[in-house]
């Protein structure tokens, strides 16, 4: 597990049926494109969040997969329509098969 790795979300806490909502994710990470040496001239492997998903009560709502030009700490701003009240879980996978989870809840009012 890559050490200091910490998700973020802001979702709104409550929302009308059908509205669109931003969500905002940033998870800090200093991704290693697998591509520098360290100072004895060897390596250092590869470790980045190769991939990000977002569901809402189940269905998927956002699966991006990253390669190793994405930046340190990604940040990941989009909409989504919020039908009903409901839990949105973020997932990102690391190159060293951690995952790191997070869930936000929406009430629809």
């Amino acid at each position: 597990m890559a050490e200091g790795v910490k998700p973020r979300v802001k979702v709104p806490k409550t929302a009308s049926a059908g509205e669109t909502i931003t969500i905002k994710t940033l998870i800090s990470h200093q991704m290693e494109s697998g591509q520098r040496k360290d100072d004895d001239g060897n390596t250092i492997p590869r470790s980045i969040i190769n991939r990000f998903v977002v569901d809402f009560n189940g269905e998927n709502v956002i699966d991006v997969k990253m390669e190793p030009a994405i930046s340190t700490n990604p940040f990941f701003e989009f909409e989504a329509t919020v039908p009903e009240t409901g839990d949105f879980k973020f997932t990102w996978y690391d190159d060293d098969g951690s995952v790191y989870e997070e869930t936000q809840t929406v009430t629809v009012g």
